[in-house]
């Protein structure tokens, strides 16, 4: 039975291509995962490989072809050998003989003649030049500059070697290799602005080769399918051919310490659309992980991205005029962090109706306490701030109001509450702001939030945070105590439905007791998300903040 088989989904975005090389022809026999073309796309050059086996009839494209997505490529006949095909004899020049002929195989065999097995596929190590390409790097990261080479020509490396450091809009983050091999050529030098995908580097490394060693017998031909079958086979491969939503099996990321099952076919294409291939669910035996299942997962994530999009179309941006014409000016580029800065907020801005809350906390005894166990923090290797206290109020306020610790999804309409607590806190650096976030704050006490919180910003001036340290983050904290100020209205960071603002605490004059006493009071404003948290919630959130500072004994009654 011969089979169309059609240019598939590449990725996001992606809807034709312009072919570089077509490796197989007519009669060659092509096998499910075997690389038949080289595609390249405006992202990247992506290997296409087959998803039926047999002997191919017809090779419908050519190299330098503009070809689209669902185009015919190849005409195989399913099931064939790779053994020459006779002529086909039609009814118009020779009846249809109802007597079976017997096979070539079988009139051998009746003159004492032995079948000649076919030679099986066996592989073999040799030495080849392998391209490496820039990896995907995280979530929406598309590009970077080249901080540092780590490695020169002539250099031995091993597989997750550190060869090159990349500065991307988040972090400075160290891409590791994926081979063991040698350095023959460099493509990118420092200070280069490089894409995912693109080659970097070119190493001698040992390749696996299919070789010819041993035989096996040659399987016979399938006979041809009813009709009914070929029906329902095709209800079926359209089925399991349409893009699934992205549902929770899309969204639950596989261990990291596991390992994704999957050919290094199948890892080559996921890395060059752009998917993580430990994302990516299989359904093949043990959890197998397919060149379908890569783009059915694909198809998913786009389609939740297609959803999302619709909530905001953004706005043009407006021109702006020639400032040189009334004076001096000096353009600089944004840095990768300060453009990052500008589209997160930007987009945040626009798609969260803000609404800000202030209040007032009296840290006069707090400040005291804080003092007094100050030296306790110290020795544990941290500083004891009230940033640090903070975060561990905040962690008990987002128990006792889950609405806070949580995310709004407009495309499905739903409300995501999460049951962990992590919380960033936003860092002033030389680069712009970063906002690295302490994970499982509900399981540290107060000294080890002041030790890890400490490190945390350290990192963050020493360019050292790490993708990962920067992501997961349910709730942030901006103090500008440090500073000065006496209060601002802090921009919500999307996905999150609130962010705290602190400024600097000032001595005033305060009515207690029947007289006005001097007590210290720190400045708090409570941006949140209207639409999921209303006015009287948040008024009720930072109440019960400003109260858990000022009776600390609060935390362990209400907490």
């Amino acid at each position: 039975m011969a089979s169309e088989f059609k240019l598939p989904e590449l990725g996001e975005n992606i809807e034709s291509g312009t072919v570089i090389s077509v490796k197989v022809s007519a009669g060659d026999t092509v096998s499910i995962d075997q690389v038949i073309m080289e595609l390249e796309t405006d992202k990247a050059v992506i290997e296409v490989p087959s998803e039926v086996e047999g002997t191919i009839e017809k090779v419908s494209v050519k190299e330098g072809e503009e070809v689209k997505v669902g185009q015919v490529v190849l005409t195989v006949k399913e099931g064939s050998s790779a053994a020459p095909k006779k002529k086909e004899q039609t009814s118009e020049t020779q009846p249809e003989s109802k007597e079976e002929k017997p096979s070539e195989e079988k009139q051998s065999a009746s003159k004492g003649e032995k079948s000649e097995p076919a030679p099986k596929s066996v592989k073999k190590k040799s030495a080849g030049i392998v391209d490496f390409k820039i990896p995907e790097l995280g979530e929406n990261i598309e590009s970077g500059t080249v901080a540092k080479l780590l490695v020169s020509v002539g250099d031995t490396v091993q597989k997750e070697q550190g060869l090159l450091e990349l500065e991307t809009d988040k972090a400075v983050a160290e891409v590791p290799s994926e081979i063991d091999g040698t350095i023959k050529e460099i493509l990118i030098e420092e200070g280069d602005q490089v894409k995912v995908g693109q080659v970097a580097f070119k190493i001698a490394s040992e390749v696996e080769e299919a070789t010819q060693t041993e035989s096996e017998p040659e399987e016979p031909e399938r006979p041809s399918e009813p009709e009914t079958d070929k029906v329902t086979k095709t209800k079926e491969e359209t089925a399991q051919s349409e893009p699934k939503p992205l549902t929770a099996e899309y969204e639950k990321p596989r261990s990291p310490k596991d390992l994704a099952p999957a050919a290094p076919s199948v890892r080559r294409f996921a890395r060059e659309i752009g998917i993580n291939i430990n994302e990516v669910p299989g359904t093949g035996p043990g959890g197998r992980i397919s060149v379908e299942d890569v783009k059915r997962y694909s198809k998913a994530i786009n389609t939740q991205r297609k959803a999302s999009s619709t909530v905001f179309k953004g706005f043009e941006a407006e021109a702006l005029p020639d400032f040189s014409k009334w004076g001096k000016v000096d353009v600089q580029p944004m840095s990768k962090v300060r453009e990052s800065t500008a589209k997160h907020l930007s987009y945040a801005w626009a798609t969260i109706p803000h609404v800000t809350q202030f209040d007032k906390a009296d840290i006069t005894e707090l400040e005291k306490l804080r003092k007094q166990y100050s030296q306790k923090a110290e020795q544990a290797g941290g500083k004891l701030t009230v940033t640090a206290i903070l975060i561990k109020v905040i962690e008990k306020a987002l128990k006792k109001f889950p609405q806070f610790n949580a995310s709004v999804d407009m495309s499905k309409m739903e409300i995501i509450y999460k049951q962990y607590f992590n919380i960033g806190v936003a860092v002033d650096t030389d680069r712009g702001l970063l906002v690295p976030v302490l994970k499982n704050v509900d399981q540290k006490n107060i000294i080890d939030l002041s030790v890890e919180l400490t490190e945390m910003s350290k990192k963050a001036r020493d360019r050292k945070l790490s993708l990962k340290e920067m992501q997961g983050g349910n709730f942030s904290i901006s103090n500008l105590g440090g500073i000065g100020g006496t209060g601002f209205t802090p921009v919500v960071h999307s996905p999150d439905v609130a962010i705290l603002g602190v400024s600097r605490s000032n001595m005033e004059p305060v009515y207690l007791d029947g007289e006005f006493q001097p007590r210290l009071m720190m400045p708090l404003s409570l941006s949140y998300d209207h639409r999921l948290i209303d006015g009287a919630d948040a008024a009720r959130f930072l109440r019960w903040v400003c109260e858990a500072l000022e009776q600390p004994f609060l935390l362990s009654l209400e907490g």
